[in-house]
């Protein structure tokens, strides 16, 4: 989809894409850790139905769970940080030129 308007300069056009399901879904995520909530907030933004987005909910839980972890620490006077533990996943393979095996 794409709007077009006149400027002084001419005819302007800006592409307009909507969000994506996954887009949804990790807005969803920053908002309740509830999974439930997550696919009803979804289905709302997505205007889909209830039981494909909470497949999907649940799809990317198992994934997410796996590599990311946040964690909210209080630094100085009670101010609250974020942190945000990624772990990676290493692969390594029978002939590694760095360790020489």
């Amino acid at each position: 989809m794409s709007a077009d308007w006149n400027t002084k300069y001419g005819t302007r056009r800006v592409r307009h894409d909507p969000p994506t399901l996954d887009e949804a879904i990790f807005a969803a995520v920053g908002i309740t850790d509830d999974q439930a909530q997550q696919a009803e907030i979804a289905a709302a933004l997505m205007g889909m139905p209830l039981d494909v987005v909470q497949a999907e909910v649940k799809k990317q839980a198992r994934t997410n769970s796996r590599i990311t972890a946040t964690r909210v620490i209080a630094g100085e006077q009670g101010a609250q940080r974020s942190v945000v533990v990624e772990r990676r996943v290493v692969r390594r393979f029978g002939n590694d030129k760095r360790t020489g095996t």
